[in-house]
């Protein structure tokens, strides 16, 4: 596909089709990176997205208990807080 710049400001810019915008899930905002003299535009990802859902579902479900719990009560016995 061709596209033509256009002028924003100082600036150029490309108009980019919703539908492909919408194929790549990008929204608001992108990464660009310039890589072997090519512009690569890319999805900002939100690498904790559904993180507050997941962990509703695990407290719902019994799962969030800690898996590695301490083998004594160093804490509680023996630290001294100042």
């Amino acid at each position: 596909m061709r596209a033509s710049l256009v002028r924003i400001g100082n600036s150029k810019g490309i108009r980019i089709p919703k539908a492909i915008l919408e194929q790549c899930n990008i929204t608001d905002e992108v990464n660009l990176e310039i890589k072997d003299n090519k512009i690569i535009i890319e999805p900002v990802n939100s690498p904790r997205k559904g993180w507050d859902e997941a962990f509703k579902k695990m407290a719902k479900n019994g799962d969030d208990k800690l898996l590695d719990m301490p083998e004594s009560n160093w804490d509680e016995e023996e630290w001294e807080w100042k």
